[in-house]
């Protein structure tokens, strides 16, 4: 049987503009190193073994180009990002060949996220949803606080996903999001408020995002346990 994602081209890009203040780093986090490479990298090199995969765009610092074309060589190419997140990933879809058709949108702090879960968050963009993104559970209780501290109400965890990326969009969906003209830490948000269809797949613990030293050290323990 012939695979959905066989008859679909896909680009991915990946955005490395954050500056990593809570990391500590003097670098743009997606510069720090975790095993003797740069996050970006290990995101890169997993973006690269993804089934379908044509294109992969990376998104940076415009005071960074070269450094990061240089790491990258002919791996990805390298262009310079916006002053937001929207604007970052506004710019990799511009750079995207207009053949590809499937648009997977990932952060490189989530250096780890297996190539298994590009495959899965794309396998249900090919079915016909506007949007997939992947989630994990919420363990913890959530609470839903007012501006002023006091509880406004207990939320039941069981109906919450904590989402990663990458996240997955038909191209003209995610086109259509950005010509909205608004800014997003989350770009399912934006086919959201188009009235798209968007779906959660089953996350995966290894797509744990680079926010903090601790974080930065337990990608460096998985490295290091294979």
């Amino acid at each position: 049987m012939t695979d959905a994602r066989d008859s679909h081209v896909t680009g991915v890009v990946v955005v490395a503009g954050g500056m990593g203040t809570r990391l500590g780093a003097d670098r743009p986090k997606a510069l720090v190193e975790a095993g003797g490479e740069a996050l970006v990298v290990h995101a890169v090199r997993r973006a690269q073994a993804v089934r379908g995969v044509q294109q992969i765009v990376v998104v940076a610092p415009r005071t960074q180009l070269d450094e990061f074309a240089r790491l990258l060589s002919d791996s990805a190419e390298v262009v310079a990002g916006g002053a937001e997140r929207t604007d970052s990933v506004a710019a990799g879809l511009r750079r995207l060949r207009p053949e590809v058709e499937i648009v997977l949108v990932h952060d490189a702090a989530r250096a780890l996220a297996p190539p298994e879960l590009f495959e899965r968050v794309a396998a249900a963009v090919a079915e016909g949803f506007d949007a997939v993104v992947p989630g994990v559970a919420v363990t913890d209780t959530i609470k839903q606080v007012g501006p002023d501290g006091e509880v406004v109400a207990t939320l039941d965890r069981a109906a919450l996903r904590a989402v990663q990326t990458p996240q997955g969009f038909a191209r003209e969906a995610l086109v259509r999001a950005h010509a909205l003209g608004v800014q997003a830490t989350d770009d399912a948000a934006l086919v959201e408020r188009l009235g798209g269809r968007v779906r959660v797949v089953e996350g995966d613990p290894m797509a744990l995002k680079v926010t903090t030293p601790s974080d930065l050290a337990q990608v460096v323990r998985l490295l290091a346990s294979g």
